[in-house]
């Protein structure tokens, strides 16, 4: 397939800058995978249209504020832009400047751009992996404190303004617990903690997956023929108590609904084997599009995309390409916000994307 298969012409002013007031006050477009029949809702809705033997997967990564402002010994300035925490210490990051750092080099940090570093934080150029550039924390702090203290939120670059106090609490998910993520998996951002209460009290099952998003998911896919594209690696965690919450679904008729599109690549990603879903600890690079079959998801929750990205190519696997674009069109129709802190769908498989179980 083409990546221009996969292009839609949004208006810039859809594009969200900033959350609504309430989390769960977004709206929500639902897709029938099956008739590609369009619902118009709004996201509380979710509570209605989940069932009581159904199973909710979400991805507890927690959004740190890998953004960082610098300055060589030199003088030189430079932004770090952490994209994966490698230790306690030790991270793997981007650094823009106008002349790359070497082995060894010290960067002294400071808390806005264009600031003389404070001199309570550095941070030392071990080495190179590839475009990435290893980066220690010298002193006892961890590299987590020194973030919190001084980093900024990684907005999307689609997110025309600076960071402010209000994206620490809103560009993170109410149930985000572990560490590590430069980018949110924006499907649970619409989640409060009073829903998450109706879904126990109404007999939804809950289950987690661990998947710290990265800066490449905003990577655009440069390849006319989509099979050519090679995807960014991201490392997964699927416990053995994920596992067994989905074969008890299964077991009782429910459905696997994962929320977002990295809970999908999570439970596909460890559902490659003869054995069918299994604990599955490490990297993975499963690029998902139409022609896919999909092992382990019945649903999702999920934002909107950017148009030629691989995770428009992902819900159009689902739920088949030209519904997709359908619903993309009637939302931009009816003024849906779009990407990260804009509205969501609600998406059932379409059966003939569906491995039988």
């Amino acid at each position: 397939m083409n990546r221009t298969d996969f292009y839609y012409d949004l208006p810039e002013e859809l594009i969200a800058q900033h959350p609504l007031p309430e989390r769960s006050a977004s709206r929500l477009l639902c897709l029938d995978g099956a008739t590609g029949a369009l619902e118009h809702r709004v996201f509380i809705d979710l509570l209605e249209l989940v069932r009581p033997d159904d199973l909710l997967v979400f991805n507890d990564t927690r959004v740190i504020p890998a953004r960082l402002w610098g300055q060589k010994e030199t003088g030189g300035k430079l932004e770090i832009l952490i994209e994966r925490v490698t230790g306690t210490h030790t991270a793997l990051a981007h650094i823009r400047s106008s002349k790359s750092p070497k082995p060894g080099a010290r960067i002294g940090l400071a808390r806005e751009e264009g600031q003389t570093p404070t001199g309570e934080h550095e941070l030392v150029v071990t080495g190179r992996e590839g475009a990435l550039f290893a980066l220690e924390a010298p002193g006892t702090q961890s590299l987590i404190e020194i973030l919190n203290d001084i980093g900024h939120m990684p907005l999307p670059p689609y997110i025309e303004r600076e960071d402010s106090a209000l994206d620490r609490d809103r560009y993170q998910t109410v149930f985000a617990a572990k560490d590590g993520a430069v980018a949110a998996p924006t499907a649970g951002l619409h989640f409060t903690q009073d829903m998450i209460r109706q879904l126990d009290e109404r007999g939804v099952s809950r289950a987690t997956v661990t998947l710290p998003v990265g800066a490449g998911t905003f990577q655009p896919v440069r390849v006319d023929e989509i099979e050519e594209h090679e995807m960014h690696a991201e490392f997964v965690q699927v416990d053995e108590a994920l596992c067994q919450a989905v074969y008890e679904t299964r077991a009782r008729g429910g459905r696997v609904t994962a929320v977002g599109t990295t809970a999908v690549r999570s439970l596909e990603s460890a559902s490659q084997g003869d054995a069918g879903l299994q604990p599955f600890y490490g990297d993975t690079r499963i690029f998902i599009y139409p022609g896919y079959r999909f092992r382990c998801v019945d649903a999702m929750i999920t934002n909107f995309h950017l148009p030629e990205s691989t995770l428009i190519m992902l819900v159009s696997a689902f739920a088949e390409r030209r519904a997709i674009l359908r619903a993309y069109e009637s939302a931009i129709a009816e003024q849906y916000r779009f990407f990260s802190y804009g509205d969501a769908m609600f998406i059932t498989v379409n059966p003939a994307s569906r491995e039988p179980l």
